[in-house]
């Protein structure tokens, strides 16, 4: 039966016009050689090399066969290639750090989607804030995590934006007002306020001073979203929140459009010692085909329900 040994010394010897140098070449004696494009003729029913004392030639119908082979090698070839470069994802981990919110709202359903497409990598989801995040990437305690506006030095996958609005209860001035009608942030500035963080370093108390604002009157300050809302609701003060930590509910609460919209953005960062894991490697380019075929996980949050 012919194997790959019997084509790769058949264009050995078609590259070399001898059996005893392509013989040589492969690493058979060459009685060994001869014997097997004999074999291979016998199995095909035609002559692809004609033989004398001095020249081995190749026939008509063996060039064309030749010409096949070659391809069929190279083909060979890189199916090897293929599978060499695949072997790391049949199996292991990545550590994906993230924050509750945006994990819930961004990541599910493309993490089920690369899951059947690569069902040996196995996905941990881990929460933090953005600065645990950014100390856990930084030491490889995990493999790549959610950062926050993200220079372009980070080469982050930028995921999605989050649009700042403003909270209040619905007995508060601002609450009052007309939902056409933005509110500045210099508006806040003096209000009674209730800071949630999220347990995030970039929350609003950050976002104002980096605009050149201080806050003056912060009532409380606390990590939970709905801790925050529930607050809010009971008239403690009003708050610069992202959209995407809204309560489903809203009874009792007065969200307003920024009058200058400002936003928070999402991107997934790899740690350094993930960079050349083929696993990693598998989930950067399944985010970036799904955003070439328009079902980037990636969008404004605030079009979501």
């Amino acid at each position: 039966m012919m194997n790959l040994m019997h084509w790769r010394l058949l264009l050995a010897v078609a590259d070399a016009g001898s059996i005893s140098k392509a013989a040589a070449q492969i690493g058979v004696t060459q009685s060994g050689a001869s014997q097997a494009i004999s074999q291979l003729e016998d199995m095909l029913g035609v002559k692809v090399l004609q033989r004398d004392r001095r020249s081995t030639t190749v026939t008509a119908i063996g060039e064309q066969v030749i010409e096949r082979a070659r391809r069929m090698i190279a083909e060979w070839e890189s199916i090897k290639s293929l599978v060499d470069a695949s072997r790391g994802l049949h199996g292991g981990r990545i550590r994906l750090a993230t924050f509750p919110s945006i994990f819930a709202s961004l990541l599910p359903s493309f993490l089920q989607s690369f899951g059947q497409l690569y069902p040996g990598i196995q996905v941990i989801s881990l929460e933090g804030t953005d600065e645990e995040i950014e100390a856990w990437l930084a030491d490889g305690s995990i493999d790549v995590g959610i950062v926050l506006d993200a220079g372009p030095e980070r080469d982050a996958l930028v995921l999605g934006r989050d649009a700042w609005v403003v909270a209040a209860p619905t007995g508060h001035p601002l609450g009052r007002r007309s939902s056409s009608i933005a509110v500045s942030l210099e508006e806040l500035v003096d209000q009674p306020y209730v800071l949630a963080t999220g347990g995030c370093r970039r929350n609003s108390k950050w976002l104002l001073e980096s605009a050149g604002f201080a806050l003056s009157d912060v009532r409380i300050c606390v990590r939970d979203w709905s801790t925050a809302f529930k607050l809010i609701r009971e008239g403690v003060g009003v708050s610069l929140v992202p959209e995407s930590t809204l309560p489903d509910k809203r009874e009792g609460l007065r969200v307003l459009n920024l009058r200058t919209p400002m936003y928070r953005e999402f991107g997934l960062a790899c740690s350094e010692a993930g960079r050349n894991a083929p696993a990693i490697q598998a989930l950067f380019d399944q985010l970036q085909r799904t955003a070439v075929a328009g079902r980037r996980p990636a969008r404004d949050i605030s079009t979501m329900s």
